[in-house]
C-alpha cells in the first residue's frame, strides 16, 4: 500500500481533535471559496464546488459556514483572495513530494514549505521535478460493509470507472478525472454511501522507506498537512504499515 491511499488512511484513522478539525475546516472553506470564485456559487453547475461542499458536510461543517464561504467566493461578502500554487520537492530517502497550496501570501507559503522540507532533511525542487511521477485520478472510497459488491461494481464500471480495488475494509474506485463526476453520481443514485470522493494524485512508482527515514517521512507529511497554506500533499513514499496504523 503506498502513495495516496496510505495518507488517506492517516486522515481516516487519526480522528479529529478540536485543533485538527479547525485546520480541516480552514482548508475546506478555502476550497469552497476558490471553487465558487472560479465557476460560480451554484453547486449543480459547479462540480468542484459540489465536491467541496460534500467534503465539508462529511466533516460536519455547519451550513452557515458553507454558505458564507460560497458568498465570499462569489463576492456577496468580503473575503480573502486565495491563489493556487503547486510546489514540488523531495523528502527523506529522496521520496517525491507534491504539494497543492491555497494561500493569500505566496511568499509566506513558499518560505514555510521550504523550511518544513529542509527541517525534515528534504528540499524544495523546481517546477516539474516530481510532477511526472504522479497521475491525476478520480478517487472514491466506499466501506465494504455498507454496500453490495455487485451493485457497486455495476454502477461504477457502467459509469466509466477504470478500476475497483478492495482491501480489508474498503473499496477504492479509480476514474479518469473527466469521468469522476459521472461515476460519483452513479454511485449516489444507487444510494451507496462513500467516505471519500476527490480528484487526487497517484504515484506511478514508489520509494521504499524503512527505519528512521520512514519515521521522518510520516512526521514530514503530518507537518505539511498542518501548514495553513498547504491544501493537499502527496508522496510516492512506501513505508511500513505499522507507522500509519
Amino acid at each position: 500500500m503506498s502513495g495516496h491511499s496510505k495518507w488517506s488512511s492517516i486522515k481516516h484513522k487519526k480522528g479529529a481533535t478540536d485543533a485538527r478539525r479547525g485546520k480541516i475546516f480552514t482548508k475546506l472553506i478555502k476550497e469552497i471559496t476558490v471553487a465558487a470564485r472560479m465557476s460560480g456559487g451554484d453547486p449543480d453547475a459547479n462540480p468542484r464546488l459540489r465536491t467541496a461542499i460534500q467534503a465539508a458536510k462529511s466533516e460536519n461543517m455547519p451550513k452557515d459556514n458553507i454558505e458564507r464561504a460560497i458568498k465570499k467566493g462569489t463576492g456577496e461578502l468580503e473575503g480573502v483572495n486565495y491563489e493556487e500554487s503547486i510546489y514540488e520537492g523531495y523528502g527523506p530517502g529522496g521520496a517525491a513530494i507534491y504539494i497543492e497550496s491555497l494561500t493569500d501570501n505566496k511568499n509566506r507559503a513558499v518560505a514555510d514549505i521550504r523550511h518544513i522540507l529542509s527541517k525534515a532533511g528534504g528540499n524544495l525542487g523546481s517546477n516539474g521535478c516530481v510532477a511526472w511521477m504522479f497521475e491525476k485520478k478520480g478517487y472514491i472510497v466506499v466501506e465494504r460493509h455498507d454496500v453490495d459488491e455487485d451493485a457497486l461494481m455495476e454502477a461504477a464500471i457502467d459509469a466509466g470507472a477504470e478500476d475497483v480495488r478492495e482491501d480489508d475494509s474498503n473499496y477504492e474506485i479509480l476514474t479518469a478525472p473527466q469521468d469522476f463526476e459521472a461515476v460519483k453520481t452513479a454511485i449516489e443514485k444507487e444510494s451507496i454511501p462513500y467516505i471519500d470522493a476527490e480528484i487526487t494524485m497517484f504515484p506511478q512508482s514508489t520509494a521504499n522507506l524503512q527505519g528512521k527515514e520512514a519515521e521522518q517521512m510520516v512526521n514530514l507529511m503530518e507537518t505539511l498537512e498542518d501548514c495553513d497554506d498547504v491544501q493537499k500533499v502527496y508522496t510516492n513514499a512506501d513505508i511500513p504499515e505499522d507507522l500509519v496504523s
